[in-house]
């Protein structure tokens, strides 16, 4: 359901971190500059300072409201969230993306508020999408579940071969418990 909701294929994961971590790990190497916001999610940020600094990538944060303005060169990739968590400040998606492109970055969307029922990065221009579904989409806090979408088949590879390897993968009753909470999704973020 959820490679239906993002009209992309979704490679799905035990965690919204697991799922951040294949995507980044699968396009990251030495040398590699990261833009990330220095707003956004806490655990995004000890992650790249804390373990994708160390094997020599290029962490830069900046604020949300700064993507606007920011000079992407260099960039290997640009990640996002919109609206950030916890500020729920808003990107301009397509903008940051058409910049962050012409500058030859991959752009990376995590869309873990908004949800593909109320927003759709890929047709926006992002590459990739990162979420944790343990939030909106399972709806019951039961489950902790992620997921990576894209239409970019090469990158899928490389993020299902991280999952594979790390063994980074979902049990099935999670999934049972996900696809449960999806049914209503619709309705509960109607009614929210």
């Amino acid at each position: 359901q959820l490679a239906l909701l993002e009209a992309a294929t979704c490679v799905s994961f035990p965690s919204g971190m697991a799922a951040i971590s294949a995507a980044l790990m699968a396009v990251l190497k030495v040398g590699a500059r990261l833009i990330i916001p220095a707003d956004g999610y806490y655990v995004t940020r000890v992650l790249s300072a804390g373990f994708l600094a160390p094997f020599g990538v290029e962490v830069v944060e900046i604020a949300s409201r700064d993507y606007a303005d920011f000079d992407f060169s260099g960039a290997s990739v640009v990640y996002l969230e919109t609206p950030s968590n916890p500020g729920l400040d808003v990107i301009d998606i397509a903008a940051v993306s058409m910049r962050a492109h012409a500058a030859g970055a991959l752009v990376i969307a995590d869309n873990t508020t908004m949800t593909p029922l109320l927003q759709r990065p890929l047709d926006l221009g992002a590459d990739v999408v990162v979420a944790a579904d343990t939030k909106a989409p399972a709806g019951h806090s039961d489950a902790l579940f992620g997921h990576v979408a894209s239409r970019n088949d090469a990158f899928i590879a490389k993020v299902r071969d991280n999952r594979r390897l790390t063994g980074a993968v979902p049990g099935a009753f999670e999934a049972w418990l996900v696809h449960r909470g999806i049914e209503t999704l619709e309705v509960r973020l109607e009614r929210m």
